[in-house]
């Protein structure tokens, strides 16, 4: 089961995430979402657990829950989809009036 955790401390760590999981069962990966410039925290991270009602325990019992100073919102993650959305449209294509 992948797991969304958002409002993350800036200080909390991946380990720290993962202990934190790990109280309610097996965590295959944990990862913290990064600025790709700074290296900085985006202040959300995903977590993976193997077994579904492991996941949805750590769910119910992290949802709301405080760790450094950051109330934590934690739920099953949305399927990535294909249109990510950005990007500029038709960039380069004159308008025709």
């Amino acid at each position: 089961m992948n797991i969304y955790v958002g409002n993350l401390s800036f200080e909390v760590t991946e380990d720290e995430l993962r202990q934190e999981f790990e109280a309610f069962g097996q965590v295959s990966s944990v990862k913290i979402i990064t600025d790709k410039y700074t290296g900085q925290s985006r202040g959300f991270g995903f977590v993976e657990m193997p077994a579904v009602s492991e996941g949805q325990a750590a769910i119910n019992g992290l949802n709301g829950k405080t760790v450094k100073d950051s109330i934590l919102v934690v739920n099953a993650a949305r399927p990535r989809s294909d249109n990510r959305g950005g990007g500029f449209g038709r960039r380069g294509e004159r308008r025709k009036y």
